[in-house]
């Protein structure tokens, strides 16, 4: 079967008609955009396909507004809701989960940052024409290059990885102003000469999220859109606070929660094979009439099963933590931050071992004829191994091992 990612509005594939108001009905419409993306995934994710029409899904359904204001018409909603959402769309797509989940950190990155003249400008603005926000912030490369020309900064350089590239609307851009040590994050039209994509995106797993690389040469910014620099007597000055390092515990509980909704679409693909199509075993004194009724099967489920909702509890705890410091984002401190790290830490590893062991294990509850390439159970697998490798777990396994032997908390950095 293939999706029809391209109906007109009004039909059960997008374009709804009503907009969702509480938590619950946006979760529900992200299980509905998760089932239009898996009668699919497999065969775009073969094809390596440009996810033109299923970010058009994500704009029709609503889900890219999430967080933008309401009075512009956005969904009004909180983290907890948007986590919950992007952990139900990555169950119907790993791949289509990730982009939302990005961009959805992207669009909140101007909180984190910006001036309140920015975050309203930039919020509204992007709610309204529901920008599709991608970025070329991956600190494993060198910084671009920004050169300062008066009133103008010019970015130039290269990313190795640029999530949503192509398919965005508008990019943010990072990178150190030449002869300081100043950091600087902008958005900026994607669609223009000065950035160039490579296509070079061609792994193992999430292969529709066009995370390749890109070149930026002579991108020019007014200093007015630098995030968060203010115009003072000594030149353009950052504003920092405590909040501004909430990006990196941000995308890590995106991580997990990418993880964890794949694990669960995993599940409930193979446990669908099984009750059509797994074959009870011959070979024992204890016959069953189907597989459905084999102990071993049953176990297997419920011990996964199990793990899965224990990795789902972590992750719902820290996102707790999130809202706590969303709620007073203005006063945060230091131990705040550093405590939920720790927890997101926690549940991004959790997430990852029990993702890949469900990943696996599903095909001994489904039996020999589910790794025919048809059935395509090898994508759960493929996606969660593939972007569980963005930071070393190790080393998030290590942070919640000093806070819970020497009580230390992280210090940020770009992955902490």
């Amino acid at each position: 079967m293939t999706a029809d990612l391209t109906a007109p509005r009004g039909t059960a594939a997008g374009g709804w008609t009503e907009r969702p108001r509480t938590p619950e009905e946006w979760v529900e419409r992200a299980r509905q955009v998760a089932t239009t993306l898996a009668a699919d995934a497999v065969e775009r994710d073969r094809a390596l396909a440009v996810p033109t029409a299923e970010v058009r899904l994500l704009k029709e359904s609503g889900l890219v507004t999430l967080l933008g204001p309401a009075e512009h018409g956005g969904g009004g909603q909180d983290w907890t809701t948007a986590l919950r959402v992007i952990r139900a769309v990555s169950a119907g797509d790993g791949s289509i989960g990730q982009l939302l989940g990005y961009h959805l950190l992207w669009f909140w990155a101007v909180r984190l940052v910006g001036t309140p003249e920015q975050v309203a400008a930039v919020e509204e603005q992007a709610t309204t024409e529901q920008w599709f926000f991608g970025g070329a912030v991956n600190p494993r490369d060198a910084d671009l290059v920004i050169t300062d020309e008066g009133e103008e900064i010019v970015f130039r350089g290269e990313k190795s990885f640029s999530t949503g590239g192509r398919i965005s609307d508008v990019t943010v851009l990072e990178g150190v102003l030449e002869g300081t040590d100043k950091h600087v994050f902008a958005i900026v039209p994607t669609d223009q000469e000065a950035i160039r994509f490579k296509g070079d995106w061609d792994t193992l797993g999430q292969r529709l999220t066009e995370s390749g690389g890109v070149v930026v040469d002579g991108v020019r910014v007014p200093w007015e859109a630098a995030a968060g620099y203010v115009r003072t007597d000594a030149g353009w000055e950052f504003q920092p606070r405590v909040y501004n390092t909430l990006n990196v515990p941000l995308i890590q509980i995106i991580f997990a929660n990418i993880y964890l909704g794949i694990a669960e679409g995993a599940l409930a693909t193979a446990a669908t094979y099984t009750r059509e199509k797994t074959r009870p075993w011959p070979y024992t004194p204890d016959l069953k009439e189907s597989a459905s009724q084999e102990f071993y099967i049953l176990e297997t489920y419920g011990d996964l099963r199990s793990k899965l909702w224990a990795a789902e509890a972590l992750a719902e705890r820290a996102a707790g933590l999130i809202e706590a410091i969303n709620a007073h984002a203005d006063t945060v401190t230091e131990a705040e931050r550093g405590e939920a790290e720790v927890v997101i830490a926690a549940a991004k590893q959790v997430a990852i071992d029990t993702g890949l062991e469900i990943g696996t294990r599903v095909y001994d509850v489904t039996g020999a004829r589910a790794t025919a390439s048809s059935v395509g159970l090898d994508i759960f697998w493929r996606n969660i191994r593939t972007h569980s490798l963005h930071d070393p777990v190790a080393h998030k396994r290590a942070e919640v091992g000093r806070y819970a032997l020497l009580g230390e908390l992280p210090e940020p950095t770009w992955y902490t």
